[in-house]
C-alpha cells in the first residue's frame, strides 16, 4: 500500500522542497578518498533485486513489518548493486557513512528526501529531516514485494519458534559467517549480510547503521533528466561529525 498524498501535503511539500537537501555533497562519499580528515573507502555489499519498482528503508530486525508502506516515486525494476562508503577509524572500527544504491549509470547532479507522503511539513526547519528510525543497529534497503515475502516469512517462522529471538537464533550465526568470508570493514560479530529470502531469489541486504541506533534520512539521486538514479542512506554526516566547523 502506498500513500496517496493529500492536496494539502503536495503543497507544504512544493513550498518546503527547498528544505529536503543533504548537508554537503552526498557524491563526494563514494568518488574522494577523505572527507574532514578522514580516511574512506567503498565495500560492496552485493546486489538487491527490485522486482516491482517501489521501495523502502527500514531497522530490519524491529521495523520492517506489514503493511510495508515504500517511498513516493518510481524506482527502475532490475538488480542493481548495493555499495557503502566506509570511514577507516584508526581507534574505531570501520563505520559505514552511507550505502548507495545505483538504478542508472546516470550521475545524480540533485538529491532530496525521500518521503512516505504523510510527514508533518508545516514546521520543518532548514537541516531537518525525517528520516527512518533503527533500534537494532542495523539497516535494510528492500523493494516493497521482498519486505512482503520477508514479514511472511518470519511470521512462520515465529508460529514454529515462539519463544525464538530473529537475531539471536537465526541472523546471529550468517553474520558471523559474513565476517568470516569477507572480514574486510567488519567486526567478528558481522557487520553485513545480503541474505537470500529462503525459497525465493529475493535478497534483504543487512548493515550496521553507522554509530548505531538513531534516526537517519534517505535521499533519492536524481539526474539531469529527472529521473531517479540513485538511492542513498546517509549515517554519518561526515562533515558535520568530524570537521573543525562548529
Amino acid at each position: 500500500m502506498k500513500i496517496t498524498p493529500t492536496d494539502k501535503w503536495l503543497k507544504l511539500y512544493n513550498a518546503n522542497k527547498h528544505r529536503l537537501v543533504p548537508n554537503g555533497d552526498l557524491n563526494l562519499y563514494f568518488t574522494t578518498d577523505e572527507i574532514a580528515g578522514q580516511k574512506l573507502d567503498r565495500l560492496s555489499l552485493g546486489t538487491i533485486n527490485i522486482p516491482s519498482g517501489e521501495i523502502l528503508v527500514r531497522d530490519p530486525l524491529v521495523y520492517l513489518s506489514k503493511p510495508n508502506i515504500p517511498y513516493l516515486g518510481k524506482i527502475p525494476v532490475g538488480r542493481f548493486p548495493l555499495t557503502a562508503c566506509v570511514v577507516i577509524g584508526e581507534e574505531d572500527c570501520a563505520r559505514y557513512a552511507a550505502v548507495k544504491v545505483d538504478f542508472s549509470n546516470e550521475p545524480p547532479v540533485r538529491y532530496e528526501e525521500a518521503l512516505l507522503g504523510s510527514e508533518d511539513l508545516e514546521n520543518l526547519e532548514a537541516g531537518e529531516f525525517f528520516g527512518f528510525n533503527v533500534d537494532a543497529g542495523l539497516a535494510t534497503i528492500v523493494d516493497k514485494a521482498v519486505a512482503d515475502a520477508y514479514c511472511t516469512f518470519f511470521d512462520n517462522w515465529e508460529k514454529e519458534n515462539p519463544n525464538g529471538n530473529s537475531y539471536d537464533d537465526y541472523f546471529s550465526e550468517i553474520f558471523a559467517q559474513s565476517y568470516r568470508e569477507n572480514p574486510k570493514y567488519q567486526r567478528k560479530e558481522g557487520d553485513w549480510i545480503n541474505w537470500t529470502i529462503p525459497d525465493t531469489d529475493y535478497q534483504v541486504p543487512m548493515f550496521q547503521s553507522g554509530f548505531g541506533d538513531g534516526a537517519y534520512p534517505v535521499y533519492f539521486g536524481y539526474d539531469d533528466k529527472g529521473q531517479i538514479c540513485r538511492l542513498i542512506v546517509q549515517f554519518i554526516d561526515i562533515e558535520l561529525e568530524f570537521g573543525e566547523d562548529e
